[in-house]
């Protein structure tokens, strides 16, 4: 796990925000390849580069024009081929705190809810020389010693965000509202109450509505049931979990509140298809 403060290289000025190229990043952070969780928000653009990288066990492959998105607690790693640069920003929740009045305003973007399928976009050419000035305008920003420095960082990233989000190839489906809102609560309670609710009823009493109403909604915007998502919630978890070797399998069943270490071991193997021993062994 990687706090902000210990990569910014005792930059007091700048404690909540990295900005740099990513080749500059590299040569400061050889060993950040393998795999590891962040406690800040971390964004990249790939101006050039081969290989593949992860998030959440989710593989990618780099190429140009691709921007990625990442939350804190997601866990990645990468491996690239060849020379590979871009632009990359880490900022910490602290510094839209001040900033914004509506308090969970990033996640109006679906690339910033911490769904490694929807947090990786290609860009065309255009876009990408565009998102690719702003990066190059916030570097720019860091370096000037006045007190707008975080409210202009701040509307640079919301730019950013919102030209990525006009500019995504992937067409949103037109959904009322009141559903959209129901969602994102719901996705907002499961990722605090994964390790102790399993069951959808759970969520829809907190909700407010009923059990077959969550289902519909769930089936209807993501294509799965709601407690398919409670399912690979706590899955998602328990991967995370492994990757730290320094946890034992016993205790990440307990934390995840099975009743005990084969129970977990054969609810994990059900879904993942190798035991948590197995899928644990694959990130040594």
């Amino acid at each position: 796990m990687y706090d902000i403060c210990s990569l910014n290289d005792g930059d007091d000025q700048h404690k909540d925000v990295i900005a740099q190229t990513f080749a500059e990043y590299l040569k400061i952070h050889p060993n950040l390849h393998s795999s590891h969780r962040h406690t800040f928000y971390h964004l990249l653009l790939f101006t050039k580069g081969g290989g593949y990288h992860t998030i959440d066990f989710q593989q990618f492959q780099v190429h140009k024009g691709q921007i990625y998105f990442m939350i804190p607690g997601q866990v990645h790693s990468w491996n690239f081929e060849g020379a590979t640069d871009g632009f990359i920003i880490n900022f910490s929740e602290d510094i839209f705190r001040n900033f914004l009045l509506k308090q969970d305003y990033l996640e109006q973007f679906s690339f910033l809810r911490g769904v490694a399928k929807d947090s990786v976009i290609e860009l065309n050419e255009e876009i990408t020389d565009k998102i690719a000035d702003l990066f190059a305008n916030i570097i720019a920003d860091m370096s000037l010693p006045d007190t707008f420095n975080t409210d202009m960082l701040c509307a640079r990233l919301i730019e950013l965000f919102i030209t990525v989000a006009r500019n995504t190839s992937v067409k949103q489906k037109q959904v009322p509202i009141q559903n959209q809102l129901i969602l994102f609560n719901f996705r907002k309670l499961l990722n605090s109450y994964y390790a102790e609710k399993r069951l959808p009823k759970e969520y829809a009493e907190m909700l407010y509505i009923t059990p077959n109403h969550l289902n519909a909604l769930c089936n209807d915007l993501l294509g799965i049931s709601a407690g398919e998502l409670i399912r690979d919630r706590v899955l998602l978890e328990a991967k995370r979990l492994l990757v730290n070797v320094d946890i034992s399998i016993s205790e990440i069943a307990y934390q995840l509140n099975f009743a005990d270490n084969s129970y977990f071991s054969k609810f994990f193997k059900k879904y993942v298809g190798v035991s948590p021993e197995d899928f644990r062994k694959s990130f040594k």
